[in-house]
């Protein structure tokens, strides 16, 4: 089996990627020496698969002491609910507005999840914020684009970019949702374009080993909108027609 397929695949020592289905993001689990740290945790629908994910790589929803939510769609948000009392749950400020409003137009929540009860963001995160794990260091990047509360999580001593939905692998672009702009997401990659990059862990889709070629291309997806080439139209990544 090809280790992009596999429902949990370590990516490095303590690093663990847990596969979403069903349209759901992927959730990375970190395991720190200081504490247990989650990116994203999918859909409310896939949580039984984020479940099993975690008893294969030896924890507990009680184990994950933060959860960092990249932004606020359904896709990513959506289990906070089963970690919200056991676990710090993080967001970049324009992303935890909306999500504990229950702006349900803008997160795209849907009506029929398995629960309704609100959303809690308990830690309102800012640019350039750092998470000391003792084994790994996170940096948190606001990078808008997708959204304007999207974030981006670099692993500073590996060269690891976490980039939710800001950049997939190959350069296919994320769609531009309500709040969300073309000129920020040039804007948000270029920055990203000025790391040392080794890895590419997205939100959806497979991973990358090229991440500084996956920009340049995005990039240039990017302007191609911009500047409106009828022919040629670049890759967009939409959640509800695309394949994990």
């Amino acid at each position: 089996m090809h280790p992009n397929k596999q429902s949990v695949t370590e990516l490095r020592p303590g690093i663990f990627q847990i596969r979403g289905l069903n349209g759901s993001s992927h959730s990375y689990v970190i395991k720190g020496k200081y504490l247990n740290v989650m990116i994203d945790s999918g859909s409310d629908q896939n949580f039984p698969v984020l479940e099993k994910g975690l008893f294969q790589i030896g924890l507990k929803v009680r184990d994950i002491n933060l959860v960092i939510s990249s932004h606020e769609h359904c896709d990513h948000i959506g289990a906070n609910r089963y970690f919200q009392e056991c676990a710090i749950i993080a967001a970049y400020r324009l992303a935890a507005s909306k999500m504990i409003a229950g702006d349900y137009y803008v997160t795209m929540y849907k009506s029929n999840d398995l629960n309704e009860i609100p959303m809690r963001v308990h830690l309102w995160l800012e640019n350039m914020m750092r998470i000391d794990l003792g084994n790994y260091s996170l940096r948190v990047f606001h990078t808008p684009g997708h959204t304007s509360g999207c974030i981006s999580i670099i692993e500073t001593t590996c060269g690891l970019l976490f980039s939710a939905d800001s950049v997939f692998a190959g350069g296919t672009l994320s769609y531009i949702a309500e709040s969300g702009s073309v000129g920020d997401y040039l804007d948000s990659l270029a920055r990203l374009r000025c790391f040392d990059l080794q890895a590419l862990y997205p939100g959806h889709g497979r991973i990358s080993t090229t991440p500084m070629d996956d920009i340049d291309r995005a990039m240039a997806n990017a302007q191609q909108i911009l500047d409106g080439r009828a022919e040629g139209e670049p890759e967009i990544f939409y959640q509800k027609v695309a394949e994990n």
